[in-house]
């Protein structure tokens, strides 16, 4: 599971494959898409309703608080105001909607930073230039059973961490938040537990680990607490410093040029959609999301969430924030998943917004 995986995606086959230099053709990518979109009666995607608006197509993953500014923009009217016609397609994953990107299957791609610094890293030809989410979906939480013992992330000396798995971006955030602590990581041992992470943690199998909502709010009704909430700005800035760059869109860098005023425009309706997204009714976001994404679940609980976190989670603009991506990039760099830095001033285009 990377960041922007939820068990939702686990109902999505996962046919399009990541390569070390980020390469594919159209077809085989557009082949992968029809796997990977959600079918429940989405088709592949969710487009606008205006008939002479411009189509584009943006793909991004399914984690349902990713998604949230999307279809918030969309059901506002904010792309078709900007004469714009945005299909959305939904895939398993950040990695899926990049390899879509790169393969020339969609025009643009919304994932999480860490998902873009890798694939540039590994000379992926993108450019970012808008930003919709500021703050990592995970916490790290203690298990019912440890909370007496663990009360700050140094006491997890000696102790096991869960996390999906090594090397994704739960495991390289709970490195740099020992590092930050001042905790040697080779100290601590990391269980790789992939979706089972509340249920480990609830049956006290590990001592704390890097948990998404809503497990967190399940997790905390059960006895447990939450060390170092990411989701919370207060919390993201007593540990990381501040935001720590997450959703954002991409285009494909030699289109860029060409896509300018489309670009721009895109970004418009998106920040126009954030504001919607802080001002709302949470019930009217939530009706907003397509009605698969949300079956089978606890709407109350949801509207919870989202009234708990939509302050902290997005941001007021879609003006990319460079410190808040320096964070990610050493936190990558801590966990092993860069070798070196990156040209942030390429892969960071803030020229489109005048930044």
């Amino acid at each position: 599971m990377n960041c922007c995986q939820s068990p939702l995606q686990d109902k999505v086959k996962d046919s399009t494959a990541v390569t070390d230099t980020w390469t594919a053709d159209r077809r085989t990518v557009l082949k992968g898409l029809a796997g990977l979109a959600l079918g429940l009666g989405l088709g592949l995607g969710r487009p606008g309703s205006a008939q002479d608006a411009k189509k584009i197509r943006l793909a991004f993953c399914s984690q349902l608080l990713c998604v949230v500014p999307y279809e918030a923009t969309r059901a506002g009217g904010f792309f078709a105001a900007e004469g714009l016609d945005v299909e959305l397609i939904y895939t398993r994953g950040g990695n899926a909607a990049m390899q879509a990107l790169v393969g020339g299957a969609v025009d643009y791609a919304g994932t999480s930073f860490d998902v873009a610094l890798q694939a540039f890293a590994r000379n992926a030809a993108i450019r970012r230039f808008a930003t919709t989410g500021r703050l990592p979906l995970f916490a790290l939480a203690v298990a019912p059973q440890a909370v007496a013992e663990i009360t700050e992330i140094k006491d997890l000396e000696n102790r096991t961490v869960g996390v999906s798995a090594l090397g994704n971006a739960d495991h390289a955030l709970a490195l740099y938040l020992l590092q930050q602590a001042g905790v040697d990581p080779s100290k601590v041992s990391f269980a790789t537990l992939g979706t089972n992470l509340y249920h480990a943690l609830r049956l006290g199998q590990v001592d704390a680990g890097m948990v998404q909502e809503p497990a967190l709010s399940l997790l905390i009704e059960d006895g447990g607490v939450a060390l170092m909430n990411a989701m919370d700005l207060e919390d993201a800035k007593r540990y990381l410093g501040g935001p720590y760059e997450f959703m954002g869109v991409a285009v494909r860098a030699e289109e860029r040029d060409e896509r300018l005023d489309e670009m721009r425009r895109l970004a418009r309706a998106l920040a126009k959609g954030l504001k919607y997204v802080q001002t709302a009714p949470v019930s009217d976001l939530i009706d907003a999301l397509p009605s698969e994404l949300i079956a089978g679940g606890d709407r109350a609980q949801l509207e919870g969430i989202l009234s708990r976190y939509r302050s902290s989670l997005y941001p007021s603009d879609v003006t990319i924030d460079i410190e808040a991506c320096r964070r990610v990039e050493q936190s990558q760099l801590a966990a092993g998943l860069l070798e070196e830095p990156v040209d942030l001033d390429t892969l960071l285009d803030r020229e489109v917004l005048g930044g």
